[in-house]
């Protein structure tokens, strides 16, 4: 723990002073450690955590210099993957903090390829001007709930992504099988609402079911690039390959919003980013 700490901080006073405060907290927290062989990489997270309150207290670092999509290096050390895992956990925590329009406007804009307010503003049906408003509330409440949030245990972020990833794989797998109706009828709303690209919506699973059938008859193949979810949203980014000899059929990429209501998709936003 005071390895970490000095890392961090340097040999500096305030180096001890984190390592002692982390040392309170985690004798706080000790009965949130489930599994004994965790407790080493919770330690030291907790003092990370402790170090980077100091440091952001310092130099008030803006949240949107944040690193929110690190992905570690080929041959990385496993210390630091341990390290980025725990940050990128710890961020996510914080961002659940957030009402649900701040945090999707945080999750387009810093999770997927929907990054300019214009494109933001479409998806969500709002000015831009809004779309700069809510950012910029995000940012200040991030930054608070990264605060609020630095000893807590922090959820795996990545076992929500990877779940969801596996989800979205099969419902696109079902469409070209002939089971896409199926797999909606077990994991989305029967009444669920759509609002498409042009701005008209439609209730329930028809008009998808019909939409994705038409496009995978015509020959066209979705293929998924991203996942973002947090626990009630989830974005899909995906290309949309068409038939050699109809290259136009569809725009190249779509991306879907899905709103979750106790496990099962009850609002969709279907979104064609600029070609």
């Amino acid at each position: 723990m005071r390895a970490v700490a000095l890392s961090i901080l340097g040999h500096r006073p305030e180096a001890d002073d984190a390592l002692q405060e982390a040392a309170l907290t985690a004798v706080r927290r000790i009965g949130d450690v489930r599994d004994a062989t965790a407790a080493g990489p919770w330690l030291r997270m907790v003092v990370r955590n402790v170090c980077r309150t100091q440091l952001r207290g310092r130099t008030e670092l803006p949240a949107d210099q944040i690193e929110l999509r690190a992905r570690p290096a080929l041959g990385a050390d496993p210390a630091e993957l341990l390290d980025q895992h725990a940050a990128r956990d710890w961020v996510w925590r914080a961002l659940e903090e957030l009402s649900p329009n701040l945090r999707l406007v945080m999750m387009l804009r810093y999770f997927t390829e929907v990054t300019a307010y214009d494109q933001i503003a479409a998806l969500c049906g709002v000015p831009v001007g809004t779309v700069r408003s809510r950012l910029s509330q995000a940012r200040t409440k991030l930054a608070d709930a990264l605060l609020a949030t630095a000893d807590a245990v922090h959820g795996d972020a990545a076992a929500v992504t990877g779940t969801r990833r596996a989800e979205a794989e099969e419902m696109l797998r079902a469409a070209e099988r002939g089971s896409y109706a199926e797999v909606l009828a077990a994991t989305w709303s029967p009444e669920v609402e759509t609002t498409w690209p042009r701005g008209d919506r439609t209730r329930g699973q028809d008009h998808l079911v019909r939409t994705m059938y038409g496009d995978v008859a015509d020959g066209v193949r979705y293929r998924l690039t991203n996942v973002v979810a947090s626990s009630a949203v989830t974005i899909l980014e995906t290309d949309l390959v068409n038939p050699p000899g109809d290259p136009f059929h569809c725009p190249p990429n779509a991306v879907w919003v899905e709103f979750l209501e106790e496990g099962r998709v009850r609002h969709l936003r279907v979104f064609h980013p600029a070609r």
